[in-house]
């Protein structure tokens, strides 16, 4: 996959993406990441790209002279063409998804108070954006997304069910790991995961990502289309019966009965 990155601060892009599992892939060839200096499409001496916003105000506004030529310069540009702003579309894992399926795409990092509608309106096919909070300005984004991306591609992780295991990648939380020691500081870790029982631990995982995603990130369950019958079934065999009518699911407490037997079988994480 081919990404081009365009900037103002291409060092802090190219030396972030030489490392760790950016730079792997790109020793591998798996992700060819070209760092493009925004500079280079200015025409002083000076190399400007910002000036004063029409109409007063504070900050700076990136001109649009200078971003178009940059990217107008480069032959067979990548699209599409993002810009990094708060206004854009919410960047979440299935738009990770969807763009590691494509060739390749370019980000745009905006910086000081934005850039000038026009880039917006006529240079870019459209805009991303990573949170619901201002930074100063694009590089930290447009990272976020070439590593979410990136780490999609086959090759790139070594063990490839790690993407499929994770949180967001069936619109639920992950559930919670462990290491050594089995025991630190008095906190030991469940019994469940030690116990060699492959069946056991799966159904363990399953039940601490639903209970976890429903406690802490009730959106993301409800945009899947809410719980289902054996989804919420799980969560009444291990003694969820509050978190599920604090969330509307009501109607699955019937299927509790009065044999709890199983709930040993469920232990609970640390909360």
């Amino acid at each position: 996959m081919r990404i081009d990155v365009f900037t103002i601060f291409p060092d802090l892009v190219e030396d972030y993406c030489r490392k760790s599992l950016l730079g792997r892939a790109r020793e591998r060839q798996v992700l060819d990441l070209r760092v493009r200096d925004l500079r280079e499409g200015a025409s002083d001496p000076r190399r400007s790209v910002d000036d004063a916003p029409f109409g007063g105000g504070a900050g700076m506004v990136l001109m649009p002279e200078p971003l178009f030529t940059a990217v107008e310069a480069v032959e067979a540009l990548p699209r599409p063409l993002f810009l990094l702003s708060p206004s854009g579309r919410r960047f979440d894992q299935a738009v990770a998804r969807a763009l590691a399926a494509k060739d390749g795409f370019s980000l745009l990092c905006g910086r000081y108070e934005g850039v000038d509608q026009r880039v917006a309106d006529h240079l870019v096919d459209g805009e991303l954006a990573v949170g619901d909070a201002v930074v100063a300005g694009g590089e930290v984004p447009a990272l976020f997304v070439v590593e979410a991306v990136t780490r999609l591609l086959p090759g790139v992780l070594g063990n490839e069910a790690s993407t499929e295991e994770e949180s967001f990648s069936t619109g639920l939380l992950e559930y919670p790991q462990y290491t050594r020691p089995a025991v630190f500081r008095g906190w030991a870790v469940p019994d469940v995961l030690r116990s060699g029982d492959h069946a056991r631990v799966a159904r363990w995982r399953r039940v601490e990502a639903l209970r976890r995603t429903l406690e802490r990130r009730p959106d993301l369950v409800a945009a899947r289309g809410g719980l289902t019958p054996e989804e919420a079934d799980l969560l009444v065999q291990a003694g969820e019966v509050r978190l599920l009518a604090d969330h509307g699911y009501d109607g699955a407490l019937g299927n509790l009965g009065d044999d709890r037997d199983d709930l040993k079988d469920v232990p609970h994480a640390p909360h």
